[in-house]
């Protein structure tokens, strides 16, 4: 599978202060690269003495800038240049130290002189802080922290985990590949700003014994695609996933349910107090009308196949529409067949605004998709063209189109 390309043509300033997590920084730029970003990258002293120019230079395909002094510039001033030609200044990892230096205006080296001269409405600074727990949760860091955020920074971490020096705990700086992920939401649109979104994803799992029970073919691929990109837009989200191992998309509050009873015991007490719900989930129509305690077992040679009464689940989706005040409700068709009669019966059956239809077995558990968008006036594709895309570029898309009609609601 090709990389996406969420950066291309993007200018990044990646500035790098003193610490271990410098050997991350590596490994970012390399994304950053791959994604379709150009990268610059600003070297401290300090940063020099865990990881090389060289190693930098290598990786982004760009010269390296290292001392205000550096006389490639034809004016001598790259701290200057580089600001005006960067989308962009992103700090990994920013040290205690360097924290500091940004807070009080200090323009000692080339990386803190850049920040300070940087044109703050068209180069942004994203500061992802990296050191020992203790530096990260003393007063000093603390107030540092809430006034370089006061003055526009934004904060990218820092992790929870094992550190460098033997310790645990907070102050770690984030994985480049989560890093990554933050750069690519900054750049989305930010078309959901203020809205909340309730998504529900993945399938579900209705037990007939303690081992074994009735489900289906959803990855939640699609679902968790819905909820990153509208964490990407702006908007806050709470995702109720069935069970899947999948990462929780960033800045998604995720709640881990089984059953579609569970699913519908998460979502109706907190379906009111949002905007939108998305119901992507393939929740199991039926579930066993009772629960053998213990595992059926075969007996002896015995070939008699084991029988069980089935009962209906309760409807998460019609429950939703149906409330006195309901949120905009999105549902989701997974068909085997006749994808437009079925999927535009049940957003007539369940009064929806809009419903998103697709070919269930032709992308269960696949990265890509074609969807159908049907309302009560039309129906047209996702790709426009028919065609199939992977499916957080389909998120984004509708998001977009969910954004254009909460806006004329």
């Amino acid at each position: 599978m090709s990389e996406r390309q969420d950066l291309l043509g993007r200018r990044i300033v990646l500035g790098l202060s003193g610490g271990i997590a410098c050997y991350k920084s590596a490994e970012l730029v390399r994304l950053l690269t791959r994604h379709g970003a150009e990268v610059r990258v600003v070297m401290t002293e300090a940063a020099e003495a865990f990881i090389t120019a060289v190693t930098m230079q290598a990786l982004s395909g760009q010269p390296v800038v290292t001392s205000q002094w550096d006389a490639r510039e034809p004016n001598n001033m790259a701290h200057i240049n580089l600001g005006r030609w960067a989308e962009l200044v992103l700090l990994a990892p920013a040290s205690a130290d360097f924290i500091a230096q940004l807070v009080q205006g200090r323009a000692g080296d080339l990386l803190s002189l850049l920040c300070l001269a940087r044109p703050r409405d068209t180069a942004p600074l994203l500061v992802a802080p990296a050191m020992n727990r203790e530096m990260w949760s003393h007063p000093a860091t603390q107030r540092n922290v809430a006034q370089l955020q006061a003055d526009g920074a934004q904060l990218l971490g820092p992790g929870h985990g094992d550190q460098a020096c033997g310790e645990f705990g907070d102050g770690r700086m984030l994985e480049a590949a989560e890093l990554l992920d933050e750069v690519v939401a900054f750049f989305q649109p930010k078309v959901l700003q203020g809205r909340k979104l309730l998504i529900t994803a993945g399938p579900t799992f209705e037990p007939i014994d303690p081992v074994r029970g009735i489900t289906n073919h959803s990855s939640g691929k699609m679902g968790f695609a819905m909820a990153r990109a509208a964490a990407e837009a702006g908007a806050e989200v709470t995702l109720v996933a069935g069970p899947v191992h999948l990462p929780t998309p960033r800045g998604v509050r995720r709640v881990n349910v089984t059953t579609a009873q569970q699913m519908f015991d998460a979502v109706l007490p907190q379906a009111a107090a949002h905007d939108v719900f998305v119901a992507t989930a393939a929740v199991a129509d039926w579930r066993p009308a009772s629960l053998s305690a213990q595992k059926i077992k075969k007996e002896g040679d015995k070939k008699a196949t084991p029988t069980f009464e089935l009962t209906e689940n309760p409807d998460i989706l019609a429950a939703v529409a149906g409330l006195p005040q309901p949120p905009f409700c999105v549902g989701f068709a997974a068909e085997s067949e006749n994808l437009l009669e079925h999927a535009r019966s049940k957003l007539v059956r369940k009064k929806l605004p809009m419903i998103v239809g697709n070919l269930g077995p032709a992308t269960f558990g696949k990265d890509d998709n074609a969807l159908l968008v049907i309302d009560a006036q039309r129906h047209y594709p996702l790709p426009a063209d028919g065609s199939s895309a992977d499916k957080l570029t389909l998120a984004r898309q509708l998001m977009a189109d969910l954004a254009q009609r909460l806006s004329s609601i």
